[in-house]
This record gives structure tokens, C-alpha cells and sequence, in this order.
């Protein structure tokens, strides 16, 4: 058995040999050509959808063809709840009415579609984990190592191994000096080797970032 199967579809095995069903790979169950998704990276549901229903579940505004992409990086953890709301969820504001009109007559819809360009992408970084029911806003940019709790309504920049909290989410400290942080995104542990990655889980998992930077 490996440390870690990037390959495996379910990644938590309990010890009777089974899996656990509400977890699933994302890269291994998202097939869709505006999201891409790192190894690693897991989300969690309590009522999962069907393997070929994650996308929609995580970013449902965000259709292939669409203008804008949804990159998210290795090792990142993705609680119950959270949904990504892409770009394309956005109704034009600039007229009198915010009303689609144009998306309900077959003749204009193409037209619509096209008027919105140059949408804005949302990047999550490595190694992130988004707490349980957290809504990320369109366009959002999160730092890898950043940490977003619970219920969070995120939007714009989230730097990197900051903490957000709250609506709006508001930076509620650094998990480590800005030297610390600067020699992590350094570091970057999540590009390693899976062998490196496990002979580095003692620092990794003390938060020893010197230990690290040795391994």
C-alpha cells in the first residue's frame, strides 16, 4: 500500500480495507476543460455527488467554453459546503436592469455570451485548505498554505499561509513570520517527490519550517 496513491479515486482507506466514500480525488473525478486540479488535492461531502458531478458541485456557474478558468493546486483540502462561484455567475451591471434578457432568446445568446470576455480566472494555490460551507467569490486569488474558515465569503487576493475568517473574510493572522512564509513559497515541499515528501512529514507536521528547508 503507498503513502499516497494520487491515482486512487477515494484517497482515505480504513483499516478493514474500505474507503471512505465521501472523499473523493479531484483530479481523478473532475474531467472538465476550465478547471484543473493538482494531485492530491481532496474535497469532502457529506451527500457526495455522482464521480462525474464534482465539478458542478464545486463551481456550478462554471461551464466548458466558459471564459474564465478555476485552477486549484496539489495537496489542498476541501470541506462540505464549499462552492466557487466562477465569473460567469456575474450579471451585467452597467445598464438599468441586471436581467439577462439576452440569455433567453436563442437569437441574442451568442452575442451575450461574447460580451462577456476577459473574465477574471480563480487560483487557489497549494496546499489550502477551505473550511466547511465557504464561499469563494469570482476571481478570487488564494496564497498557497492560506487556511479559510468555515463559512468565510472570500474575494480578492488571500496571501499566502494567512488565516481569513468571516463576511467578508478579513485576514486574522500569518501562520508564520513573512520570512518564514517567503522561504516556504521557496521551499514549494508540494512540487517534491512523494519519497521526499514522506522522509520530510517530521517537519512538515511540527511546522518546523527550518527542519524543512534541510530536507
Amino acid at each position: 500500500m503507498p503513502f499516497l496513491n494520487a491515482d486512487a479515486v477515494h484517497p482515505l482507506m480504513f483499516p478493514d480495507g474500505s474507503v471512505h466514500p465521501d472523499m473523493v480525488h479531484l483530479a481523478r473525478v473532475i474531467d472538465h476543460p476550465n478547471i484543473t486540479v493538482g494531485d492530491y488535492s481532496y474535497a469532502n461531502d457529506f451527500d457526495p455527488p455522482a464521480p462525474d458531478g464534482w465539478a458542478a458541485r464545486l463551481a456550478p456557474y462554471l461551464y466548458p467554453g466558459a471564459p474564465e478558468r478555476l485552477r486549484i493546486g496539489r495537496f489542498c483540502q476541501i470541506a462540505h459546503g464549499v462552492r466557487i462561484i466562477t465569473a460567469s455567475a456575474n450579471h451585467a451591471m452597467g445598464g438599468i436592469s441586471t436581467y439577462p434578457f439576452g440569455v433567453f432568446d436563442p437569437a441574442t445568446l451568442e452575442g451575450f455570451r461574447d460580451s462577456f470576455a476577459d473574465l477574471p480566472d480563480s487560483e487557489i494555490g497549494h496546499d489550502v485548505w477551505i473550511g466547511h460551507a465557504a464561499l469563494i467569490l469570482p476571481g478570487a486569488r488564494i496564497g498557497s498554505g492560506a487556511i479559510i474558515g468555515a463559512g468565510a465569503v472570500v474575494a480578492g487576493a488571500v496571501a499566502p499561509y494567512s488565516i481569513v475568517a468571516g463576511n467578508p473574510a478579513r485576514v486574522i493572522r500569518l501562520r508564520f513570520s513573512e520570512a518564514d512564509v517567503a522561504r516556504l513559497l521557496e521551499i514549494a515541499w508540494w512540487d517534491w517527490e512523494l519519497a521526499r515528501i514522506r522522509a520530510a512529514l517530521p517537519a512538515l507536521m511540527a511546522g518546523d519550517v527550518a527542519a524543512l528547508a534541510m530536507c
